[in-house]
């Protein structure tokens, strides 16, 4: 028995060794492409894939420049044949010129959420380069497949007055694909984020927060499907400070949160701004023109909560938006130009807030409002209706007018025309001065809950081709 014991013993022995020399073999290619890559310890016991700027010299105490530290390890992880991450621990790092993120790296701070009224805490950035220079180098360029990633970016020189001091674009693409933005708070940046200057294709930004002063994000030469999801700009930095009222008074007359110039599809999902000029503004650049997908987006006191100035013929889908114009001069939630050619669709959204108007639509484009709730118009009782066509096509049903006075008013330019199945508070009010198609009907109004029957007025006209119809629908 003592020998058999002995000698489980060592087989017991013998399997240890075995094991033990077999980590060491797997482990070896591992230690390898670390020690290729130059990957320093990350602080947080991950892999050598990892680079810490506390590694290459940073400080982190806000008077220390740390440029040359962060650039040094963005560096060493862009020359990983793997790419990697750059790690900002807590602390507050003065950048006093700018970054440029190589391909395949990120630069990751601690935060996994978006926040505010961070600044000076978790991994903040301090942005002074650029002061009067708003055309300079953005404080960082990303590259192909690059993020940024849990920080807080601040610039503490900037002042409260109108003007505010002018700097770059925070964060821009170098005209690679693929860059990201995620759980980033931009504080006061004058300008946010460029994804137009150059071609950004599947760009993707999610859990974006900030108060951009002048531009927010500006998105054009997007030529696949960028995506942007939970963004919210608002003025949290100066609200309450009576020091900083002159930048909110710079947002309401200058400040556009949303610009999109051409891109492909994209897709945007649960943003707001509050406190600007224009909510969400349609461009046309020399790169054409936007088409996309936009679902569940506020623009609240705005002077006009989205502007488009030409969209694409495949056209805008906004779906439960809520938009809110109260601010300045005629405040008029939905504003497009004369130089609109596309189709513009507005499915299940709300209109509240002491507007001038819901809509001011001109052009040779199409419009449509369907299931949408008009809450408040004609502030000022100019007897402005809520919606004002001049041009192109306009379609409004099964919608909601919760506002006595004007409806909707159809000008000599408007093309066609399709009102059914709304209801109106009040007496219906619908003015035709179109010499277009225009069928109206099958719409209610109402006075204390009770239905009245439409009163033709002021031009109104309803088709005899829909009355003989409808007669015909009756005799069958």
């Amino acid at each position: 028995m003592r020998n058999f014991a002995e000698g489980e013993k060592m087989l017991r022995d013998g399997r240890r060794v075995l094991c033990f020399f077999a980590c060491l073999f797997l482990l070896k290619p591992v230690m390898a492409q670390g020690e290729a890559g130059g990957g320093q310890s990350d602080g947080r016991g991950g892999n050598m894939n990892v680079w810490s700027v506390l590694d290459s010299g940073a400080k982190g105490d806000g008077k220390t420049d740390d440029t040359d530290a962060f650039q040094k390890a963005l560096d060493s992880a862009g020359r990983n044949a793997v790419g990697g991450t750059v790690f900002v621990p807590a602390g507050t790092y003065l950048i006093a010129r700018h970054l440029t993120i190589p391909k395949n790296v990120a630069l990751e701070g601690i935060w996994k959420i978006p926040t505010a009224w961070t600044q000076y805490q978790g991994s903040t950035l301090l942005a002074v380069e650029g002061d009067g220079h708003p055309d300079g180098a953005p404080f960082i360029t990303l590259g192909e497949n690059s993020v940024v990633k849990g920080l807080t970016i601040y610039y503490p020189n900037q002042v409260g007055t109108n003007p505010p001091k002018t700097y770059p674009w925070t964060i821009a693409s170098s005209g690679a694909d693929n860059s990201s933005i995620i759980d980033v708070l931009l504080v006061n940046p004058y300008q946010a984020v460029d994804f137009g200057t150059h071609p950004a294709g599947r760009h993707y930004i999610r859990n974006l927060y900030g108060q951009p002063i002048y531009k927010g994000l500006y998105v054009d030469q997007c030529y696949d499907i960028g995506r942007v999801e939970n963004v919210h700009f608002w003025p949290f930095w100066t609200c309450g400070k009576a020091d900083k009222k002159g930048v909110e008074e710079f947002m309401a007359l200058k400040g556009e949160p949303f610009i999109f110039g051409r891109t492909d599809w994209e897709y945007v999902f649960n943003t707001f701004s509050w406190g600007y000029n224009v909510g969400y503004h349609f461009i046309k650049t020399p790169s054409g023109v936007a088409n996309g997908n936009f679902l569940g987006i506020g623009a609240d006191a705005t002077n006009r909560a989205v502007v488009i100035d030409d969209c694409a013929p495949y056209g805008l889908l906004i779906t439960n938006g809520e938009f809110v114009s109260m601010i300045r001069e005629e405040p008029t939630s939905i504003d497009v130009g004369i130089s609109n050619t596309g189709v513009v669709q507005f499915q299940n959204c709300a209109f509240w807030g002491p507007a001038s108007r819901i809509a001011r639509i001109k052009g040779s484009g199409t419009v449509m409002f369907n299931s949408c709730n008009f809450n408040f118009w004609d502030k000022d009782k100019k007897q402005l209706p809520a919606i004002e066509a001049s041009g192109g096509n306009l379609l409004v049903t099964s919608c909601n007018f919760d506002h006595t006075g004007r409806h909707i008013t159809l000008n000599a330019g408007v093309a066609s025309a399709i009102i059914t199945g709304n209801r109106f508070a009040g007496k219906t009010q619908i003015t035709n001065n179109s010499t277009g198609d225009v069928q109206i009907g099958l719409n209610v109004g109402t006075v204390k809950g009770k239905r009245q029957k439409p009163a033709s007025q002021g031009g109104e006209r309803e088709p005899s081709s829909l009355r003989q119809f409808l007669l015909k629908l009756l005799r069958k």
